[in-house]
């Protein structure tokens, strides 16, 4: 496996100690989302954001890394689940060096808007490395702007709605982009009458660098998405993911990652425990901006009630989480350094594909992207 999902074992066993704050999201403000309309930009095709509903999407273990999409795979996962998928979610990482063309046909081929995980991240791909040759200082310096244009370049000529996180999962300590390797809060000034730490104020540097080198190449098919992990790590107040936040005008959606358990070292923990508090906290961030589980999952480790758990995120993904409008499941299985496995796909176990079947056929899950035609700004 070239890339496994972060171990978050710590983050578990904090949230085992604390209570729910509740949603923190009312019902206007979905309202106040949902009846905007198309969520696009210029582009003959915008994408719609589903009012009272949901998209499904899923990244689809596509076998070594995270970027090898076929269209096989995809119609399997649809006949095992019996709902196609609106969004169909995949890794783009700076090491590849080039606009994901292919990939990106073969999702729209397949009828679904894909989602790109654009990482400025270098070849092997490992975790808690620290900083590589695309590090945000070199990246602001100008040293890949040649490699962002011809990206821009492409997307733009692709033409159809695409959906992109760039440097996802920030407030954690697994990806070089991460505060912890800038800083680690060191204070960096102040802002508003608070501090501003070194770590996230560069990021949201380069964050705000790399959208206005695309927006310029006319690339404006793009939603940009801020995807944060759902608890910060560490939980120290230089971390939390809106000290990250690049603005209003640099993001079209909130985006965040739900997992339960993914290793066995880890606690158990239930949807709600993982959801209701980083969604208030996101939320806050701005009010009407929709919000997308742009990843969530949970392992196969009994007595952990798996079935339980996915029952209980379609249920109340659409009811208790008003602002939602996407959620990406994550299915895949991987092999651990200690020789166990993470097996996160749905069909892990019989009762959890029934849980997954009988919640995703709801109505209130959306299984083909809607689009409103919409003329192009001279």
């Amino acid at each position: 496996m070239l890339v496994s999902k972060r171990p978050r074992a710590a983050c578990l066993l904090l949230l085992l100690l604390l209570l729910s704050l509740g949603t923190g999201c009312r019902e206007k403000d979905t309202t106040a989302a949902a009846e905007k309309g198309p969520a696009a930009t210029d582009g003959s095709q915008a994408l719609i954001m589903p009012q009272n509903a949901v998209y499904s999407g899923a990244y689809v273990d596509f076998g070594e890394g995270e970027s090898q999409v076929t269209y096989d795979a995809l119609t399997a996962f649809e006949r095992l689940t019996g709902k196609p998928l609106a969004v169909v979610a995949f890794g783009n990482f700076w090491g590849d060096r080039a606009f994901p063309d292919k990939t990106v046909r073969i999702v729209a081929g397949y009828g679904a808007v894909p989602l790109l995980f654009w990482s400025p991240w270098d070849k092997p791909y490992s975790e808690a490395r620290g900083p590589d040759r695309f590090g945000l200082r070199d990246i602001l310096a100008g040293k890949w702007d040649k490699y962002i244009d011809d990206w821009a370049d492409a997307a733009r000529q692709y033409g159809k709605p695409l959906l992109v996180a760039w440097g996802l999962e920030m407030n954690g300590t697994w990806f070089p982009w991460s505060g912890k390797f800038y800083g680690n809060g060191k204070v960096a000034g102040r802002k508003d009458g608070r501090n501003a730490y070194e770590g996230p104020e560069l990021y949201k540097q380069t964050y705000r660098y790399v959208v206005d080198r695309v927006r310029a190449r006319k690339a404006t098919n793009i939603l940009w998405g801020f995807h944060a992990n759902n608890f910060s790590s560490p939980r120290a107040a230089w971390n939390r993911m809106g000290n990250y936040y690049p603005g209003a005008q640099y993001v079209d959606w909130l985006g965040l990652s739900v997992y339960g358990k993914m290793a066995r070292s880890e606690g158990w923990a239930e949807f709600g425990d993982m959801m209701a508090e980083p969604y208030a906290e996101i939320c806050k961030l701005d009010a009407e901006k929709p919000v997308f589980v742009a990843e969530w999952g949970v392992g196969e480790y009994p007595p952990g009630d798996k079935a339980g758990f996915i029952a209980a995120a379609l249920r109340d993904l659409p009811r208790k989480y008003p602002r939602v409008r996407l959620a990406v499941y994550w299915h895949e299985r991987w092999e651990n350094k200690d020789g166990s496995f993470s097996n996160l796909r749905v069909n892990s176990s019989p009762e959890a594909l029934q849980a997954y079947r009988e919640g995703i056929s709801s109505p209130l899950w959306l299984g083909r992207p809607q689009f409103a035609q919409q003329a192009a700004k001279p």
